[in-house]
């Protein structure tokens, strides 16, 4: 009579080659973890579709086998505590890997996941999860957020290979959830295999798998390190202790006479050692510290592809591996105690933390003063650069100069040097003032528009400059234009903006029609100017083209009817000049009037 088998454990027969871990294709089969598991052997096929034919469940669409799965491992996991809960799938940066989780106890009925990824690996990552990225990559998009989970419930991982090549993949799990239970933020009761879950070891640790079976008469262990399964010669204890990283089958024979069969994965990796490093001074003005440069300095010969390597301000983050500093730290001023943390990329318990160094951050000299600065171009002096210079800091000018302000009479660029030396350290800046020679102030027309009883006067200048201006001693406004100007005499100021002299003219402000017609209809037949009895005295001269004297207005005048000695004169254009008497009683001329007009027909 053949003796009964019994399978303690998951035993995948024909679906998948158990060289390096226990993977289950379905979701039915789903391996039982309570702790972090060790690189596996890969994954091949999907095994029965678990999502009846859908297209998709949540972020996970159809791969290339026209499914959802294309090469898939399923885990199931129970939280025992209150936290935040996260994990790192860790997996070679040449492959591409997505997972979805499911708040689930039952497989045919996952609903949605709650954690889902589906981008692929274009930047050649490392590791894909919940959380942080271990290595402190903040820019990446294979990364969802922190899971809050209470105690009790299950939950279902699927890790599916996009492509058909791979080399697999290790669960670390993180979480706040660890640090307050870290021994049991997992209920490792949902693990009936008789040696338990996988295990992932570092090298030199001692474990002890343990078969002991009620009424078993006899055991027999074996290991399986790619070429099957093999028996260990003289392990026939009901325990026994592994030393290298394997696949362990125990074989227990009973009275009744059965057999009872289990399997577990068991990985030691490599433990690494954290070199002495050397401090560093380096200057704020820097911006960041690349901690990168360090980490040759901290593995020395070992592998930089078989560790990872993090940085800290305390030892207790670097112990329990929270906190990493971002690979491109922005600098302060101060000085700072970095602690390192070596850790085994396949198992991040494997960690050393017995080094630090110091990290000195030197405040760089400030140069704050202006960029640009403005001289009179007719001469001026204007003081350039810091004027109050820093204790201990050096300054030089690209002059020659060693103060830290520098008078200047001429435009162009000057550089001024600062360096403050420390700790063996030179932290250098420069800041460049260009001085430019700021135009004297000159009005070059004054234009009157709409010559109405309220007026817009605008003014032009012969060159670009920072000018203001202001009317009959009113604020000065950046504007050249001034509206609602009253008829009459007025003062024009014109001021450059930095102190390089002020002009000024007296404008005239009247209206006056650009023609009339003296045809004795009764409608614009006289032709004069508006707005004179403003002016004191005025008196308006009226000419022909060639410059001969036709008429003389006064305010009490109705104008001109286009006669000269009482005979009419042809349809032409005309001129006048104005005059009259300014507050100082002298005799003036208008100026910046368009004196022309037309006499039509």
């Amino acid at each position: 009579m053949q003796p009964k088998l019994w399978l303690i454990g998951i035993l995948f027969l024909g679906i998948l080659n158990i060289l390096n871990g226990q993977i289950s294709q379905d979701c039915s089969t789903a391996i039982p973890i309570c702790s972090n598991t060790p690189v596996n052997g890969g994954t091949d096929g999907f095994g029965t579709n678990d999502f009846s034919g859908a297209d998709r469940s949540g972020c996970l669409l159809e791969t290339t086998t026209g499914f959802i799965e294309s090469n898939s491992a399923w885990y199931r996991f129970r939280t025992n505590a209150s936290g935040q809960l996260g994990f790192d799938i860790a997996f070679d940066p040449s492959e591409d890997w997505d997972f979805a989780l499911y708040r689930a106890s039952d497989c045919n009925n996952l609903g949605d996941p709650v954690r889902c990824n589906f981008f692929d690996n274009s930047e050649s990552r490392t590791y894909m999860g919940v959380g942080e990225d271990p290595g402190g990559a903040t820019d990446t998009f294979l990364y969802e957020p922190w899971l809050d989970v209470v105690p009790g419930e299950d939950y279902y991982l699927l890790i599916n290979n996009f492509s058909n090549t791979n080399s697999g993949f290790s669960i670390q799990f993180s979480g706040s959830i660890f640090e307050t239970n870290p021994y049991d933020a997992l209920d490792c009761s949902i693990i009936d295999n008789l040696l338990g879950p996988p295990m992932a070891l570092c090298e030199g640790d001692l474990v002890q798998l343990d078969a002991t079976t009620a009424n078993a008469v006899s055991y027999q262990w074996f290991s399986d390190t790619g070429s099957g399964f093999t028996p260990i010669a003289g392990a026939i204890a009901a325990t026994y202790q592994p030393t290298s990283s394997a696949l362990y089958r125990v074989q227990a024979n009973t009275s009744d006479p059965s057999q009872i069969i289990s399997d577990v994965q068991v990985a030691f990796s490599p433990s690494p050692t954290t070199y002495a490093l050397i401090d560093e001074v380096v200057c704020a003005d820097t911006g960041s510290f690349d901690f990168s440069l360090k980490n040759a300095e901290a593995l020395g010969s070992q592998d930089p592809d078989a560790f990872r390597l993090s940085y800290h301000l305390s030892q207790a983050a670097a112990d329990s591996g929270t906190g990493a500093l971002p690979v491109s730290w922005p600098l302060n001023p101060g000085l700072y105690t970095i602690y390192v943390r070596t850790s085994s990329r396949t198992n991040p318990n494997c960690y050393d933390t017995s080094e630090q160094f110091n990290l000195e951050v030197l405040a760089a000299p400030q140069l704050l003063f202006a960029e640009e600065v403005f001289i009179c171009e007719n001469g001026g002096v204007a003081q350039i650069g810091e004027l109050n210079p820093e204790i201990g800091v050096s300054y030089s000018w690209d002059t020659g100069e060693s103060s830290s302000s520098l008078n200047v009479s001429s435009p162009g660029s000057y550089t001024l040097t600062a360096s403050r030396s420390q700790s063996g350290t030179n932290c250098v800046v420069q800041r460049t003032v260009a001085v430019i020679a700021s135009t004297p102030p000159s009005i070059d027309e004054v234009l009157i528009e709409d010559l109405q009883v309220a007026n817009r006067v605008t003014v032009t200048t012969y060159a670009n400059g920072n000018f203001e201006y202001s009317l009959d001693d009113g604020p000065f406004q950046s504007s050249p234009v001034f509206s609602e100007v009253p008829a009459g005499s007025h003062q024009l100021y014109m001021r450059d903006s930095l102190g390089c002299g002020m002009v000024s003219e007296t404008i005239t402000v009247v209206g006056y029609n650009a023609f009339f017609t003296p045809n004795a209809d009764g409608n614009n037949d006289f032709w004069q100017i508006e707005g004179l009895e403003e002016l004191s005295n005025p008196v308006v001269y009226i000419f022909d083209r060639y410059g001969k004297l036709l008429k003389q207005l006064s305010p009490d005048d109705p104008g001109w009817d286009g006669t000269f000695r009482g005979n009419p004169l042809p349809a032409s254009d005309y001129w006048f000049r104005l005059n009259y008497t300014n507050q100082l009683g002298e005799r003036v001329e208008a100026k910046f009037l368009n004196a022309h007009f037309s006499l039509k027909r």
